[in-house]
């Protein structure tokens, strides 16, 4: 055989052992079957030595893509090795299952991205995960610190006591975190709710008692905070102020009463609803009648409490009528005429204001009381009546006491015009005589009329024929032919003349005259 064909056969081979050899490194690699392809193509090209390659070119280029892929192949290796010790780590604080994947292949670029996004995944997990427990464990220490409690179970001394890098984070123990910093947050509101009661039992004792301030401000320490030895204090005094009540039981049982009047009042209760409670008139200071009023007193305060929105607005009803009430009698004073400045068109305005506000108070009440009656299917009582029956009285009341006060002002007009027509427009006591005052020569005297209605004319003067006449209250004059007394006048004065006598008489006599029904003719002294 010719050297030439020896070596043409001894290239075959070679040739034939490094497409072998390439073959070996793409499936190692993991090339796909279609870059398969593409790249034998490329091989074949080159072994048709298309163009001016020759066989040692294509023998150099072949090696070269080799070492360029013996070289991709370590890149991948050793970044599959990289992501692996991450995966590893990350999942051993999240515990979680590493990631899936051939370690003693070539990983292709698409499962090295796959991977380098499941690492992302997992870091961005564990610093959610992490930002979530230093919080939790910064509560749980805080409520631990209040509620003086030492941790005494071994996940307690792993949050509290334990490195921060070296604890799990898993949704299971995210998840008991959780459910433990619930329980000291239930614990510690439980323990704040005790204490506010303990201080509110204190402050109730302390008025009962009347301690004085400078001895309640000696505890004053206590009345903030919840913690257990703040809860410890708050039981000793109230344990202190309990024993002191027993020793002080009426004082203590009086100062209830007085509470006790107060939600009465507050509630609107009736007497009859007062006088239900037999033990508030009971004088019998014992421990058992003091009980019968705490429950009484709580049984009232959580009355007042589930029906306050109603009972406010009752009180705010019952302060806007007392002040239109109060404008009302204003209105009606005759005095409001006078030195008032501009107060008095203000107080109409603000009167004719709550006469327009009652009826809609009135009316939203109405329907606030009839849904609460439909809730608790019974009559919502004021005063021991139903509210709008209370109202429509108090209004029935008012237009009483006005139609009252007018005909009160009537009989006042009629008797004063009776007065009036009897003895003038300035009245006197008919028992009080004056003498008659000296006139002044040349002047006479002036006659006095006094208009009367005929409404009282037939009940207060009768006409002359009737044969009674109303007289004023002045001296009478002497009949016709006696001589006049006169009345007693300082020293100095002189005695009336007998001519100005004569002209009287002549004015008070009725001889041959008729009296009118509608005048009254008499001496204007």
């Amino acid at each position: 055989m010719r050297r030439s064909e020896v070596l043409a056969e001894e290239s075959i081979v070679c040739l034939q052992k490094a497409l072998n050899h390439l073959r070996e490194i793409w499936e190692l690699i993991g090339i796909p079957e279609d870059q398969r392809l593409q790249r034998t193509e490329v091989v074949k090209k080159h072994i048709k030595e298309e163009g001016e390659t020759t066989i040692l070119q294509l023998e150099k280029d072949l090696r070269t893509q080799v070492e360029l892929m013996r070289k991709q192949k370590k890149e991948r290796k050793q970044e599959l090795k990289l992501l692996q010790e991450q995966d590893q780590e990350l999942c051993e604080i999240l515990c979680m299952p590493h990631y899936d994947i051939d370690s003693a292949s070539v990983p292709s670029l698409e499962e090295l991205n796959q991977f380098r996004q499941h690492v992302t995944t997992l870091r961005e997990t564990k610093a959610s995960r992490r930002e979530e427990f230093v919080s939790i464990k910064r509560q749980i220490i805080l409520c631990m610190e209040e509620l003086d409690h030492t941790p005494d179970t071994s996940f307690e001394r792993d949050v509290v006591c334990e490195d921060e890098d070296a604890f799990c984070l898993s949704l299971e123990n995210i998840a008991t975190l959780q459910k433990l910093l619930r329980q000291l947050e239930m614990r510690k509101s439980q323990n704040e709710a005790v204490c506010e009661g303990l201080r509110a039992q204190i402050r109730e004792l302390w008025d009962r008692l009347q301690i004085p301030e400078e001895e309640r401000e000696a505890v004053a320490t206590i009345m903030s905070g919840s913690k257990a030895k703040v809860r410890k204090a708050l039981q000793s005094e109230v344990d202190r102020l309990e024993e002191l009540k027993m020793q002080n039981m009426k004082k203590v049982i009086e100062a209830i009463r007085v509470e006790l009047v107060q939600y009465w009042d507050q509630c609107f209760y009736s007497q009859e609803q007062r006088q239900a409670f037999a033990p508030f008139y009971a004088e019998d200071y014992t421990e058992n009648l003091l009980q019968l009023h705490d429950a009484e007193i709580v049984q009232l305060k959580n009355y007042y409490e589930v029906h306050k929105e109603l009972f406010e607005g009752v009180q705010k009803w019952e302060e806007t009528w007392r002040l239109f009430l109060e404008f009302e009698r204003k209105a009606s004073d005759p005095n409001r005429f006078t030195n008032r400045g501009g107060n008095l068109l203000k107080e109409e305005k603000q009167r004719a204001k709550l006469q327009k506000m009652l009826p809609k108070l009135e009316e939203e009440l109405k329907a606030r009381i009839e849904l609460w009656e439909q809730e608790h299917s019974k009559a919502f009582m004021v005063n021991g009546q139903k509210f709008m029956e209370y109202v429509a009285e108090q209004w029935e009341m008012h237009r009483l006491e006005k139609e009252r006060a007018r005909q009160e002002r009537q009989l006042k007009n009629k008797k004063q015009t009776e007065t009036e027509m009897l003895y003038g427009s300035a009245p006197r006591t008919p028992s009080k005589r004056r003498g008659l005052a000296p006139n002044t020569p040349g002047k006479a005297r002036k006659l006095n009329t006094t208009t009367m209605s005929n409404a009282t004319a037939n009940s207060s003067i009768r006409p002359i024929f009737g044969g009674t006449i109303y007289h004023s209250p002045v001296s009478r004059l002497p009949p016709s032919g006696s001589k006049p007394v006169a009345a007693s006048t300082c020293s100095g004065k002189k005695t009336p003349r007998t001519g100005r006598h004569g002209a009287n008489k002549e004015n008070l006599e009725l001889n041959g005259s008729i009296l009118s029904a509608r005048t009254f003719k008499g001496f204007q002294i």
